[in-house]
């Protein structure tokens, strides 16, 4: 069924940073938020990130902690985006309840679980998502009946692949309506082809893997990012990737700290 996306939608919410700046070419930049505490993700939304990715697969982070999240991030003009710790209906039903501007599911390997994905993330009669909460609205800055007509085609959803399985059939998951942006994981992707983590980046498999996920992506007319470990690479990857992750809180805390302390005893 043909249905307004991300992509097509004319609906106009300035509150919507991370898709407002997808849909303008701007290449937003986001991180990763480990940490389950209202004070870190204000910190992190008034450094100039366009979105902030709520770790709820391999973060601290509970449904209190995910709900105040979404809320402090949003606050403040920034797009707050839960990755979730799976693809069931639940936990996606769940992550949207709380108002984020879009979700990221993890470890997605065949069309079928994207459509599946597709059809949790979408109210009737496009999906299957249920309507009960009063959040939504107020992290998008409108009513919920306003909520509920625009929705479907402002709320993003992202999939990522990160399996050797999930790069073998990229081109029909990336086919699937509905799915907005396909985000590389590429930790995770090195450890399923490679065997190890980190990768160098260069090995050929690794290389392949990546190129053959970006177009399908372009072919099919998807949104694709990625991570990376700092800003220099963030701004190699603007020339392939339409958003990019600058790694995550826990790192960026202890990269600081390694980097100084090594400074300070000298």
């Amino acid at each position: 069924m043909a249905f307004p996306t991300a992509h097509t939608t004319e609906v106009e919410n300035p509150r919507l940073r991370l898709l407002n700046k997808l849909k303008a070419g701007q290449h937003p930049l986001m991180t990763f938020m480990s940490i389950p505490s209202v004070r870190q993700a204000q910190m992190l939304a008034l450094t100039g990130l366009d979105g902030i990715i709520v770790d709820c697969e391999h973060g601290h982070i509970g449904d209190d902690a995910m709900h105040n999240s979404v809320a402090a991030i949003s606050g403040l003009g920034v797009s707050p985006i839960i990755r979730t710790r799976g693809p069931s209906h639940d936990v996606l039903k769940r992550a949207l309840d709380t108002g984020a501007h879009g979700i990221m599911v993890p470890q997605i390997n065949t069309a079928q679980e994207a459509e599946q994905v597709v059809q949790s993330s979408k109210f009737p009669p496009q999906g299957t998502r249920g309507q009960g909460s009063a959040f939504p609205g107020i992290a998008h800055g409108i009513t919920i009946p306003e909520y509920m007509k625009t929705a479907n085609q402002t709320v993003l959803t992202m999939i990522q692949i990160e399996t050797r399985t999930g790069v073998e059939n990229v081109d029909a998951i990336c086919a699937v309506h509905g799915v907005d942006l396909v985000f590389i994981g590429p930790n995770d992707l090195a450890l399923a082809l490679l065997g190890y983590v980190p990768a160098r980046g260069d090995e050929p498999e690794f290389v392949a893997a990546i190129d053959k996920i970006v177009a399908a992506a372009r072919k099919h007319g998807k949104w694709v990012g990625r991570l990376v470990n700092n800003g220099a690479l963030a701004c190699e990857a603007q020339s392939t990737f339409d958003t990019v992750a600058i790694t995550g809180d826990t790192k960026a805390i202890q990269n600081w700290y390694r980097a100084e302390l090594e400074v300070a005893r000298a």
